[in-house]
């Protein structure tokens, strides 16, 4: 499939397209944002009026069956990725969807299939692949600037947020049925996808999830370990009611460790007997931009390949299932 040009559709456009993801669509070079859709009207049609988008619809299928429109972003809740991926493959139109890839493996995988029937492109918002932060990583790891990889150590904990402890109503990322599970599913899969990303595929998983605090049904605490294709061993500790925000994974190796964030801006840490380096990134300002752009140059024909694809977007679901089904 190539385009000239790529004019994108929103479907969903909440809160995650208002600046990670949405104005990179119009920025990137033979890209553009022609059509939004919510289901709240008076809302699509006030984010196309702020964010100068030509059309804006209440109807998700209208939008899909635009010929103005060449691919669709669907940038709902996990719950709805399953069936809109369905519909816009079905129109033979690229999709974009994003994380958690849905609500669970099975899903993905039928997602998968039915972009390959379709003969359409399949890529998921995992865009920590095509961040400079995230790439001087993989170099350092090319190069065996720590010898060889012997395991990597993930730990993430938070504070529960006031709103969830006072019994409002629930987020929709705390309700499974939406989202999968709870925190867990929508902050885990960007670790797990980075590390996939960093060090492949992740083969044998083993976790405990539970609820300690009881502020909802979903986990808040999960425990896993994990083994690579390559032999590399991992750990992972992730809990949402504690009482410090702390994010930070370590890949240690033969020669030295490289210490990093999933979410943080602190410097990408080098430690050798050497001594340390470090490596400081500023966050881009529309943080999927650099994804926008590879996909857009793989839909022109550039010779650019998405590093986000259906099939690592399914191999995070994957793990997540595996760790976090309690």
């Amino acid at each position: 499939m190539k385009l000239e040009k790529v004019r994108w559709g929103i479907i969903g456009c909440g809160n995650v397209t208002e600046v990670k993801s949405g104005p990179a669509f119009q920025k990137v070079k033979n890209s553009e944002l022609v059509a939004v859709m919510r289901r709240n009207g008076e809302l699509a049609k006030d984010y196309a009026e702020r964010h100068n988008v030509p059309k804006w619809y209440d109807d998700a299928d209208a939008l899909i069956q635009d010929p103005e429109v060449d691919a669709v972003y669907i940038a709902t809740p996990p719950g709805s990725h399953k069936e809109y991926t369905l519909k816009v493959a079905a129109a033979g139109k690229p999709v974009y969807v994003e994380k958690p890839m849905a609500i669970d493996f099975e899903e993905c995988s039928e997602m998968i299939h039915a972009c390959k029937a379709a003969g359409v492109p399949l890529y998921v918002a995992y865009y920590r692949r095509a961040q400079p932060r995230f790439l001087k990583i993989k170099e350092l790891l090319d190069r065996k600037a720590i010898g060889d990889v012997r395991f990597v150590s993930s730990t993430q904990y938070q504070k529960t947020a006031d709103e969830v402890k006072k019994g409002e109503e629930l987020p929709w990322r705390l309700q499974p049925a939406m989202s999968g599970g709870g925190l867990f599913y929508d902050l885990a899969s960007h670790t797990l996808d980075i590390l996939d990303f960093l060090l492949g595929p992740i083969k044998d998983v083993h976790g405990i999830a539970s609820n300690q605090a009881g502020y909802y049904q979903a986990e808040d605490i999960v425990t896993g370990t994990y083994r690579f294709d390559s032999g590399v061993h991992g750990v992972g500790n992730w809990c949402f009611a504690a009482f410090e925000n702390v994010d930070v994974n370590e890949i240690v190796g033969s020669e030295g460790k490289i210490t990093f964030s999933t979410f943080g801006d602190d410097p990408v840490v080098l430690t050798t007997a050497a001594g340390e380096q470090q490596w400081k990134f500023d966050r881009p300002q529309h943080v999927q931009q650099p994804l926008v752009t590879m996909m857009v140059e793989e839909l022109t024909g550039v010779d650019t390949k998405s590093p986000s694809t259906g099939e690592n977007g399914a191999r995070a679901n994957w793990v997540l299932d595996k760790l976090g089904k309690h």
